[in-house]
């Protein structure tokens, strides 16, 4: 039954709506932990230390934050295999480009197989940047995030990474949360308007939440 699900089209879209939701719910508590670098180096570097004890004794130290990572890896993949099949089923059903584009498609429609192209990339260098350190500018210092954050948007290049990367997410979850909605079937005539204000608002508030620390940084206000 399983297979038969992930075969058919309609599975492989509850598959990317159900991964998409429990990214976003990771996207809203990581936006609300990162604006805890306004209150200075020692609340935020705290929070950090937090995220690794939480559970504990229940949970072993750094136990819950695998939890979150499987969690977060296993959607990422299941959303990002799921788009890239749906979006080859539908190149095979029409092989040849439309002649005249949708009227009303908008630009984040438009742009959603590009703007999971970007997200990918950048998840990748945002791991390498501030979790392991590898491609880090200034030297890394493992326990204090707070001052690697700050050396990453003291860069020109940190900054440009970043604010393009988080365009892309408000776009993406403008068009993703709405479509994510009809698929689940929380949809309706009556209901589209207030599913379609919801999204543009969270994409909103996660775009200027996520912008907010590295114009904290590159304005002296976090430093």
């Amino acid at each position: 039954m399983a297979r038969t699900v992930w075969d058919s089209t309609v599975g492989k879209k509850t598959v990317m709506a159900v991964s998409g939701l429990v990214m976003l719910l990771y996207l809203v508590a990581h936006m609300i932990g990162n604006l805890k670098i306004y209150f200075g180096a020692e609340e935020f570097n705290h929070y950090a230390h937090w995220l690794r004890t939480v559970g504990e004794p229940f949970m072993h130290y750094e136990w819950t934050l695998w939890l979150i990572r499987v969690v977060l890896v296993v959607a990422v993949v299941a959303h990002a295999v799921s788009a890239y099949q749906l979006s080859r089923r539908d190149i095979r059903a029409r092989p040849d480009k439309y002649v005249h584009k949708k009227p009303r498609s908008s630009y984040a429609t438009r742009t959603m197989r590009w703007g999971g192209i970007i997200l990918g990339l950048f998840i990748v260098w945002h791991i390498l940047d501030l979790t392991t350190g590898t491609v880090h500018p200034g030297g890394f210092e493992t326990g204090k995030p707070y001052q690697n954050v700050v050396d990453t948007f003291s860069t020109w290049y940190g900054n440009v990474v970043y604010i393009v990367a988080v365009l892309a997410l408000g776009l993406h979850i403008r068009h993703g949360f709405w479509s994510a909605a009809q698929t689940l079937g929380a949809g309706s005539r009556t209901r589209d308007r207030a599913l379609k204000t919801v999204a543009n608002v969270l994409a909103l508030l996660l775009t200027v939440g996520f912008v907010a620390v590295p114009v904290g940084v590159m304005t002296g206000v976090v430093s």
